[in-house]
């Protein structure tokens, strides 16, 4: 099947494609998350719901064969559930970051002891910089890190610097206007393909790569993730899941219609890796 067909030219570091994965550090929702950011008022979340997708997201995790870390609720951070904001983690070692969002900033501090028990090689973003994980795509190209409102250039060029210590090529590009993060509008599903709304698909930055359009109304269902041998994506989008269905995927839905509500998707809920 096409999917399969795809695992071809680039490894990570562990020799291993990109979406491999062992390890993953997740958060347990706050009762606070019902006051969590959001940049469109769809309602507030409930406690329950969001409680109820994220033990559902831990479980598809582990049954695509990750060992899933859980860290403490922090009811002082209502957005705290989205641990992939305040780091990002790789096989060679971690960058702690620099939310954009003033609210988020404590966040990072809170995060770090786990991090750094996990991986012996852990930086810093420096000052006065800021970025979040969500504007962070790795692909067999470059790690793209997409501008927007909660990343600003300082932050994105001293981003590139740190990866270059972990080996990484760092790639510095726009989120298209009116998008929270880079990786709301897109994913990527292998080596080659690249899951994507109309808006970005045109934009060029994905040029070279094979684009996946999202059907008309269902652009969150960019906001996809790949874990080793499926995909998973919200189980509202009924239309992208029948097209990567349709192209060999093996596709996971996951629920997602709480945590949307305050602007979130699959991949800000865990800091994923491939341990040696």
């Amino acid at each position: 099947m096409l999917a399969q067909r795809n695992a071809i030219t680039f490894r990570s570091g562990s020799g291993r494609p990109l979406y491999r994965f062992n390890r993953a550090v997740v958060r347990n929702p706050a009762r606070s998350i019902v006051d969590g950011l959001r940049a469109n008022d769809r309602g507030n979340p409930t406690y329950d719901g969001v409680k109820a997708e994220h033990d559902a997201y831990v479980a598809a995790m582990e049954a695509a064969g990750v060992a899933v870390t859980t860290v403490p609720a922090l009811e002082a951070f209502p957005d705290s559930i989205f641990v992939e904001d305040p780091a990002l983690t790789f096989t060679k070692g971690a960058i702690l970051l620099r939310p954009g969002a003033p609210s988020r900033a404590g966040e990072v501090r809170e995060i770090a002891p786990a991090i750094r028990e996990m991986f012996e090689i852990v930086l810093d973003l420096p000052s006065p910089g800021l970025a979040d994980g969500g504007d962070v795509l790795v692909t067999p190209k470059s790690v793209m890190i997409g501008l927007s409102c909660r990343t600003d250039r300082a932050g994105a060029v001293a981003l590139v610097a740190c990866l270059a210590q972990l080996g990484r090529h760092g790639e510095i590009v726009e989120t298209p206007k009116g998008v929270l993060h880079f990786k709301t509008a897109c994913s990527l599903l292998d080596e080659e393909t690249i899951l994507c709304t109309p808006q970005l698909a045109e934009s060029g930055v994905f040029d070279g790569f094979r684009k996946l359009i999202t059907p008309a109304g269902e652009e969150a269902a960019a906001n996809a993730l790949r874990v080793n041998d499926v995909v998973l994506v919200g189980s509202g989008f009924s239309r992208t899941i029948e097209m990567l269905d349709g192209l060999g995927y093996k596709v996971v839905p996951v629920p997602t219609s709480e945590i949307g509500k305050i602007d979130a998707g699959l991949s800000c809920m865990s800091l994923r890796w491939r341990a040696f």
